[in-house]
């Protein structure tokens, strides 16, 4: 596992007093946990708008708290809950399989830095909205976000003076810097230095391009489905797999996404097995759709599905991801009641339906909002586990080329234990970075 060394080297590249003391959100035990944390915890509501409250939940450092930095972090969908990222990713603790007990994280991001989970926007997760409409988009979603760190910090004022860093991973391609946009230029004192995406959606374009690369030259395809691309989809000027006028080229790029998607491939790992089965969520299945703007939606798609496999069954996760053991625990009663959750809100789900159903998107590529904020001298990561599928690194690197800045650096590798653990390049204060995935998963579309 590289989790920590991963955050560690994060920060690095960003180039970098206080006490969290707001009792009503402290949370004071957990159902389940048999081991003494040295950190603290608060669970709560951070208010967006007006009749609008995001779930968070913040952990402090195992380290210094009062010097060490504040990470914000968010899962993607749209409609996915962050808080599977706390609790099968880089949490300071994950929840066993019996769905009963807890067991730390040793490579817990919260090892070196104070990380704040918030469940966003509203509808997802533990979030809600008091008239119960969810309808939104990525502005808003931009602006909620940043209304509710506002409220984060008049909780905890203390943190203020702490480096803050914003981290999202998939759909968080696009929360990511379009929050830290609303950071940057707000009017909020917050010592705001920089943002990464982990695996995440930059542009549309780039990656289902890049994905028929990837699929072909990890041999998913074979010669006659990788011919049949090239001769209907690609002419002197290059090769469009993404928005192509071709019926046909639609149809094979299909038969493409569906070996990729469809055939039984753990499409967040390639090499890893998959796990959990390979039924999904419906609000998985909105997340899809929103990545992979082509895929799924053409009349012709040729899928890989069992004969009258269901996809739509409530309380299932993405598929070849075995994330039930978190799911059981978070729905639990005494669970609820320690996290402050109020009675009257449904069980936890991993994804929303109804959030990703009537979620509209305004970015096809976020390109112009980073070449904004690195004009402002922030720092920037964009970071790929080299296996992911559904956000895949390839499109993420020409994302990064394709900003235009000059390399200052060439691609080279980094290491971990002596072992090259993946490659890196700089572009200025932006940096692509990849890490070999073995025992590392960086999950991509709802996590």
């Amino acid at each position: 596992m590289l989790a920590g060394c991963l955050l560690v080297c994060l920060l690095a590249l960003f180039q970098h007093g206080s006490r969290a003391q707001y009792a009503p959100d402290e949370v004071t035990h957990l159902p389940g946990m048999t081991f003494k944390p040295n950190y603290r915890q608060w669970s709560g509501y951070l208010q967006a708008r007006p009749g609008k409250f995001l779930h968070y939940w913040f952990v402090t450092s195992q380290g210094n708290p009062a010097k060490d930095p504040l990470v914000l972090w968010l899962n993607g969908g749209p409609g996915c809950s962050s808080l599977d990222g706390f609790l099968s990713e880089n949490g300071p603790f994950h929840v066993n399989d019996n769905g009963a007990t807890l067991y730390e994280n040793k490579f817990s991001w919260n090892k070196i830095a104070n990380l704040l989970y918030v469940e966003s926007p509203a509808g997802v997760g533990y979030s809600y909205s008091d008239d119960q409409k969810y309808a939104t988009d990525d502005d808003q979603v931009a602006d909620d976000n940043y209304k509710a760190l506002q409220s984060f910090f008049a909780k905890f004022p203390n943190f203020t003076q702490n480096q803050f860093y914003i981290f999202g991973e998939s759909y968080g391609g696009i929360y990511a810097p379009t929050l830290s946009l609303r950071v940057a230029t707000g009017a909020a004192k917050i010592n705001f230095k920089g943002f990464a995406v982990g695996n995440g959606l930059s542009s549309f374009a780039l990656n289902d391009q890049t994905l028929i690369y990837f699929g072909y030259y990890h041999g998913l395809f074979g010669e006659e489905l990788w011919r049949d691309l090239n001769t209907n989809c690609c002419d002197k000027e290059g090769c469009n797999f993404y928005n192509s006028s071709s019926e046909t080229c639609k149809t094979m790029v299909n038969i493409a996404f569906g070996i990729v998607y469809d055939s039984g491939l753990n499409e967040y790992a390639l090499y890893l097995d998959c796990e959990g089965g390979r039924s999904s969520h419906q609000g998985y299945e909105r997340a899809m759709n929103h990545v992979f703007k082509n895929f799924r939606r053409h009349p012709h798609i040729l899928k890989f599905s069992e004969p009258g496999r269901s996809s739509m069954l409530l309380g299932e996760v993405p598929p070849c991801i075995n994330s039930t053991a978190q799911g059981n625990w978070l729905r639990r009663g005494d669970v609820r009641k320690a996290l402050h959750i109020p009675d009257t809100l449904p069980p936890w789900d991993i994804c929303s339906d109804v959030v990703g159903a009537q979620y509209t998107n305004l970015y096809p590529s976020v390109k112009s909002v980073y070449l904004k904020l690195l004009s402002l001298g922030l720092r920037s990561l964009v970071y790929n586990g080299d296996t992911d599928m559904a956000c895949n690194f390839l499109g993420d690197q020409w994302f990064v080329e394709d900003l235009g800045l000059m390399a200052t650096t060439k691609y080279q590798p980094w290491l971990h234990d002596d072992q090259i653990a993946g490659f890196y390049q700089q572009f200025g204060n932006i940096t692509f970075l990849t890490v070999k995935v073995t025992s590392i998963m960086l999950f991509c579309v709802c996590h």
